[in-house]
C-alpha cells in the first residue's frame, strides 16, 4: 500500500511568522515534524510550502519538498496541490500538521492502517479521551461525538453531549468525552472532492473545516490515541515546547 504523508508549511502565520523555521533546541520545527513522520510506516514524506526559504531548508537537511501556490485557503488545499505535483497514485494521503513537532509515528500509523482494507474509509482522523475539565471546556480543543462504528457524528468547540441531569463539574464522571486531534487521512479521490466544496454553515459557525465534509455527507472514520501532542501557535507555545524537549533529553 502506498501511503504518502504531506506536511503543509506556510510561512506567514499570523501569531508566529516564519513558524516552520523556528528553532527548537537545535532543529527547526519543520525538521522535527519531518523526522517524526519519517519514523512511521509512510512510503514517502513531503513538505508542501509556499515559501522558497522553507523549500530550500527542507531539501538542505535531506527532506522532500514542493512549492505550492501561496493563496490556498487551507492546509487541505495545499496538500492537494502538493499531491498532484507528485504525479503518483497513492492509496491514502496523510495530512500532518507542520506545527506538531511532538507527533508520534504510531499516531500516523493508526490512520494508515484504516486504509489497508478492501473497502477503505473516505476520510479518517484521530481522537483522544478527554482527561481534565480544562480540556473539556477549552474552545481551543475541539470535541467529537462518534457513532457505534467509530465514525464522527459531529465536532464542536463546546463539550458534547450536554448532560442535562448533571452539573458541568460532574460531566467527566458520567460520560467518556473525546477530543479531536487534527491529523487527517484521505483517499485521493475524496481529497479532490472536498477541496471543491464551498464553506458550510456549520463550519462557519464553529470555525472547524471538518464540519464542511460532514455537512456534505462524507463519512469520517476515527482511530483513538492516548498520546499527547503540543501544537505550536504562539511564542508561549515555543517556550512550552523547549521545556518539553529538555525533559525528554
Amino acid at each position: 500500500m502506498l501511503a504518502i504523508g504531506i506536511i503543509p508549511a506556510r510561512f506567514a502565520a499570523t501569531r508566529l511568522p516564519g513558524k516552520p523555521l523556528v528553532d527548537l533546541a537545535g532543529q527547526t520545527m519543520i525538521e522535527r515534524v519531518v523526522r517524526r513522520a519519517q519514523q512511521s510506516n509512510l512510503s514517502r514524506v513531503v513538505v508542501a510550502t509556499d515559501n522558497q526559504r522553507i523549500l530550500e531548508h527542507v531539501r538542505g537537511f535531506g527532506g522532500e519538498a514542493v512549492l505550492t501556490a501561496a493563496d490556498h485557503p487551507s492546509g487541505t488545499d495545499r496538500v492537494r496541490d502538493a499531491y498532484e505535483q507528485l504525479g503518483v497514485q497513492a492509496d491514502c494521503i496523510v495530512n500532518i500538521q507542520g506545527d506538531e513537532p511532538f507527533i508520534h509515528p504510531s499516531q500516523i500509523d493508526a490512520l494508515v492502517q484504516l486504509f489497508a482494507v478492501p473497502e477503505p474509509p473516505q476520510l479518517a482522523t484521530l481522537v483522544k479521551p478527554v482527561v481534565s475539565e480544562e480540556e473539556l471546556f477549552s474552545p481551543h480543543l475541539p470535541k467529537v461525538v462518534l457513532n457505534a462504528r467509530g465514525e464522527a457524528l459531529y465536532f464542536s468547540r463546546h463539550p458534547l453531549p450536554y448532560q442535562r441531569q448533571h452539573t458541568p463539574e460532574q460531566w467527566l464522571g458520567h460520560h467518556r468525552y473525546l477530543r479531536h486531534i487534527g491529523l487527517y487521512a484521505y483517499r485521493p479521490d475524496v481529497l479532490r472532492e472536498i477541496t471543491q466544496l464551498p464553506p458550510s454553515p456549520l463550519e462557519l459557525a464553529e470555525s472547524l473545516e471538518q464540519l464542511r465534509w460532514l455537512e456534505a455527507g462524507y463519512r469520517i472514520q476515527t482511530a483513538e490515541t492516548t498520546l499527547e501532542t503540543i501544537g505550536i501557535d504562539t511564542p508561549e507555545d515555543v517556550e512550552r515546547a523547549l521545556i518539553q524537549l529538555k525533559m525528554m533529553n
